[in-house]
């Protein structure tokens, strides 16, 4: 953690649980592999995606390098994940650079996007997919020092990294935000991670409003409950993992790679009369009460 964030929240390696969590040991494993042939529309565009080591970001960094972009992979702590992905994306025959700190430092942000911008040459598209979740039964166990972490790492790291990248991106960028079917249908041991998907949703809402004359489009994505190291890491109990997205409609928790097609139809031109908008990959857990 960067100097100016340390009076904030605590440093990651003193957390209580195991996040970030690596794909490599978890078992079975998730699935990232992009489901069809690329078709170009991200052709010569650079995408920075936080959280790409693995998950979801994961799953993006390789959806996109087959459509043709350069990817800036952001992470944490997970070396062994973050060469995996990188490995993606060299495989689809596109760049890839790795880039390791904590998002919830201003500082790292803004070194981020410059490194980014001079290794690639440029951002067109901004990923905030990186989070942290942690579980609490009762709203007197959340210390203030996970309060501000969460938020911090889930809230704070997006808009310092929206802040950093806004001088570069230009008509026709993209942002892409992570928010969480938590935000509306609520979880009643989420209390905080809700709380900043809630913070997410709408400052996608307003950013896009604020940025609409200048013709760089703003949307979110709402995943429900996915198979990422983020759960079976500390983000879940560990008795609820057997049973982790069985209550959905449809009966099982998404893949990755269920998700990422929506982020590559909001940052392309598919979806160029799109901003301010969420998609829900979901299973349906956004329709059942």
């Amino acid at each position: 953690m960067a100097e100016d964030s340390d009076v904030l929240i605590p440093k990651h390696e003193e957390a209580k649980d195991d996040l970030p969590g690596s794909e490599a040991k978890l078992d079975p494993a998730p699935e990232w592999q992009p489901r069809y042939a690329g078709s170009d529309r991200l052709k010569g565009k650079v995408a920075l995606i936080t959280g790409a080591d693995s998950g979801i970001g994961r799953a993006v960094a390789a959806l996109f390098a087959r459509e043709g972009a350069d990817i800036a992979i952001s992470y944490l702590s997970e070396d062994e994940d973050a060469q995996k992905t990188r490995e993606i994306v060299e495989q689809e025959g596109r760049k890839a650079i790795l880039i390791r700190g904590d998002i919830g430092s201003k500082e790292f942000c803004d070194d981020a996007v410059k490194r980014t911008v001079d290794q690639l040459g440029k951002l067109d598209i901004l990923i905030n997919n990186a989070g942290e979740q942690h579980w609490d039964k009762d709203v007197r166990d959340i210390s203030e020092e996970q309060l501000r972490r969460t938020f911090q790492t889930n809230f704070f790291g997006l808009f310092f990294l929206t802040q950093a990248a806004r001088p570069h991106l230009k008509k026709g960028s993209a942002i892409v935000n992570c928010t969480s079917v938590t935000m509306y249908k609520g979880a009643p041991i989420l209390l905080d991670y809700s709380a900043t998907k809630g913070a997410i949703t709408a400052f996608t809402r307003s950013l896009a409003k604020n940025l609409a004359e200048d013709g760089i489009r703003v949307n979110a994505v709402a995943p429900g409950p996915i198979w990422t190291p983020l759960n079976p890491s500390g983000g879940q109990p560990k008795d609820k993992i057997p049973d982790f997205g069985k209550d959905t409609p449809m009966g099982r928790p998404g893949q990755p790679n269920e998700v990422a097609p929506s982020f590559l139809f909001l940052a392309c031109d598919d979806s160029s009369y799109m901003t301010g908008q969420v998609m829900h990959p979901d299973g349906g857990d956004s329709t059942s009460s």
